[in-house]
C-alpha cells in the first residue's frame, strides 16, 4: 500500500454505527431510546427533511421568559429592591402566564411528538410525516402514531407493541426491528393514499 493510499485511509474514519444501550426497568430512557430510534428510521426515507416548526414555538416562549427573567434581574441590579418592585411584580407575573402558555403550548400543540418531517415526492407534492408516542408509567406497552398530511388529506396509524420486541435483554435498542416497524407504517399510509 502506497503512503498515500495510507494517509487517506487515515484521515478518512470509517463510519460507525452508533449502539444504543440503556437501563430497560427506566421507562422514561426506553420511551426516549426507541423515539430516536424512530426519528432516525423516518428521516432516512427519500426526500424527507425534518420540520423544527413545533420545537420552535416551544423555544420561542422559553426565549421569551428568559428575556423576561433577564429585565427583571437587569432592573433589579440599577434600582435596588424597594425602588424595583413594581416592575419585578409585573415581571414576576408575566414569567408565571408564559410557562402556563408552555404548558397549554405542550400539552394540546405538541401532544407527544417528537419529530415532524416533510418529504417531497416525485410530482414536486410535500407530504408532512409527523410521529408521536405514549408510553405509560410502569407498562412495557410503547404506542407510536404515524401521521401523513398530505392534498389528499390526514392519515395516521397507531401501533402498540410491547418494548420487548425493539430491545434485547441487554438493554440494546434494536434500530433495524424499529426501522422495519416504521417502514411498514409508512408503507401503509402510502398504500391508503394509493386507494383513495
Amino acid at each position: 500500500m502506497s503512503n498515500k493510499n495510507k494517509k487517506q485511509s487515515e484521515t478518512v474514519p470509517a463510519k460507525e454505527e452508533e449502539v444504543v444501550q440503556i437501563n430497560k426497568w427506566d421507562g422514561t430512557a426506553v420511551k426516549h431510546a426507541l423515539d430516536d430510534s424512530v426519528k432516525n428510521a423516518l428521516m432516512e426515507h427519500s426526500n424527507m427533511k425534518e420540520h423544527f416548526a413545533i420545537i420552535d414555538g416551544r423555544l420561542f416562549i422559553c426565549a421569551m421568559a428568559v428575556a423576561i427573567a433577564l429585565v427583571a434581574l437587569g432592573y433589579d441590579y440599577q434600582y435596588s429592591f424597594p425602588a424595583s418592585k413594581p416592575v419585578l411584580i409585573v415581571c414576576v407575573l408575566c414569567y408565571f402566564f408564559l410557562m402556563g402558555v408552555l404548558t397549554v403550548y405542550t400539552t394540546y400543540v405538541e401532544k407527544g411528538i417528537f419529530v415532524v418531517g416533510n418529504q417531497k415526492d416525485a410530482s414536486g407534492a410535500v407530504k408532512r410525516w409527523q410521529a408521536s408516542s405514549d408510553m405509560k408509567k410502569y407498562d412495557d406497552k410503547y404506542e407510536l402514531t404515524v401521521q401523513l398530511k398530505d392534498s389528499r388529506g390526514i392519515r395516521e396509524a397507531t401501533v402498540t407493541k410491547s418494548v420487548a420486541n425493539f430491545i434485547d435483554v441487554n438493554g440494546l435498542v434494536l434500530d433495524d426491528l424499529v426501522a422495519s416497524e416504521v417502514n411498514r407504517i409508512v408503507n401503509s399510509l402510502n398504500a391508503d393514499r394509493k386507494d383513495k
